[in-house]
């Protein structure tokens, strides 16, 4: 949004000099991850290792200009005489050259400040005193992040760096490197508050759920994510958070420097809620099609007719939350036999409930089978018999659809038709037996 906000580019770059973290799969992931969220950068992919040559070029610049060093790495059981250091400060003077083992550094400059002013953060800087020298080559001879991401930066023209607050000590030693190489002036730099979990803590990959295509495939919407994403630390000045087209005004709402610098806490209920707001608004044409991959899955899924699933949508969209959620909302609809929640089974069939059933399948053949002449025929009857109205229509609504909680009965009775109706509860009646009776 930052770079739409300004009439920029949103360039994307893949960081693959570090070959065990680049595998073509995890970069594939990345891509279609942005192309769900419709998140369309501007020209090609650019990978880092197509600027390789200006990566060595910097190094040797930097080893040549004094800026840079060769340091041999410090096994650990030797690290006590280098303050547990994996390099021995002292090879930034012993004129090392290229060794087994030995990668580069960059002599960092013992006096001075480095410093900026961040879009979020404001005044920021470090005592050059403070930072080790880090490696800019390692001993293969690929660029280190820190290096290659300047050398990038300044290939592609980037003016605006905006990353995590996580990356801030990253800043200086780029900032720094960019001086060392002469490059005039520096990015525009904004770090972004962190996210943490319902405990306060740092989304973890490991602990979280943190992968956008997983929550593709649970049913929430590239809209809806894209919304509620947009809100973490940022909200639109008009105070309107949920809005299907957030895609097309946010960006031009959004100013960088109204960022919140506190930590952004990533609230799964508030995330649900916006995906549920963004399936309500769809149409049931769209509501179909994007149920469909999810009724694929399903036992059911060659029963699937569109036309039924249609009559039902409009109920279905005010209850679920997500698409994985439809099929269990209209399984009824399409198979043979309804699949019985036992626990629901058991609190609705109360002592009444077979009675309550033979008085419905006596009755119901002579009703107008709308939903409407439903609702009202079959209240009527709860109360001729003296029966409380949600403890007579539940044993109804389990033996028609299998459960308790579901689309409105008397709509979903209507889509069925009398025969079926009757024939599924003749079916519970049976299984009550005498039992019930």
């Amino acid at each position: 949004m930052a770079a739409k906000s300004m009439g920029g580019e949103f360039l994307l770059r893949i960081e693959d000099t570090d070959t065990e973290r680049s595998q073509q799969e995890m970069i594939d992931v990345i891509l279609v991850a942005l192309s769900w969220m419709g998140l369309d950068w501007d020209g090609p992919v650019v990978r880092q290792s197509e600027f390789a040559d200006a990566h060595r070029a910097s190094v040797d610049q930097l080893l040549a200009s004094g800026n840079a060093y060769w340091s041999t790495p410090v096994p650990p059981e030797e690290r006590e005489r280098t303050g547990g250091r994996a390099y021995d400060p002292a090879d930034r003077d012993q004129d090392l050259g290229p060794g087994d083992g030995r990668a580069v550094r960059f002599k960092v400059p013992r006096e001075g400040t480095t410093a900026w002013t961040d879009l979020i953060r404001g005044d920021v800087s470090f005592e050059n005193e403070n930072l080790e020298d880090f490696v800019i080559a390692r001993a293969d001879g690929s660029p280190t992040f820190f290096l290659a991401n300047c050398v990038d930066d300044q290939e592609m023209g980037v003016t605006h760096v905006i990353r995590g607050e996580d990356l801030l000590n990253v800043t200086p030693k780029q900032m720094l490197l960019r001086s060392a190489l002469g490059y005039p002036g520096c990015p525009t730099q904004a770090h972004l508050p962190l996210i943490v979990n319902e405990q306060r803590k740092k989304l973890s990959k490991r602990r979280d759920d943190v992968s956008l295509l997983d929550y593709r495939d649970r049913g929430f919407l590239p809209e809806a994510m894209f919304n509620y994403l947009a809100l973490l630390g940022w909200g639109p000045p008009d105070g309107i958070e949920v809005r299907t087209d957030a895609r097309e005004v946010f960006p031009a709402m959004f100013n960088v420097t109204d960022i919140n610098s506190a930590p952004a806490g990533f609230d799964p209920k508030k995330l649900l809620h916006v995906n549920a707001e963004h399936l309500r608004a769809l149409s049931v044409p769209e509501l179909t099609e994007l149920s469909r991959p999810y009724v694929a899955e399903t036992a059911w899924a060659d029963r699937f007719d569109s036309g039924r699933f249609a009559e039902i949508a409009p109920e279905v969209q005010t209850r679920v939350e997500t698409l994985a959620e439809v099929p269990g909302y209209v399984d009824f609809l399409f198979l043979e036999e309804p699949e019985i929640v036992e626990a629901d089974w058991d609190k609705a069939m109360v002592p009444d409930a077979a009675g309550w059933l033979d008085a419905m399948i006596s009755r119901m053949g002579d009703w107008s089978f709308d939903a409407e002449t439903l609702h009202t025929n079959t209240f009527a009857l709860a109360e001729e018999l003296g029966a409380n109205r949600r403890k007579f229509q539940a044993p109804i609504r389990v033996a028609v659809t299998g459960r308790r909680v579901g689309p409105p009965l008397f709509e979903s009775m209507a889509i069925l038709g009398r025969e079926e109706v009757q024939r599924r509860l003749g079916a519970a009646r049976k299984r009550l037996g005498d039992s019930n009776g």
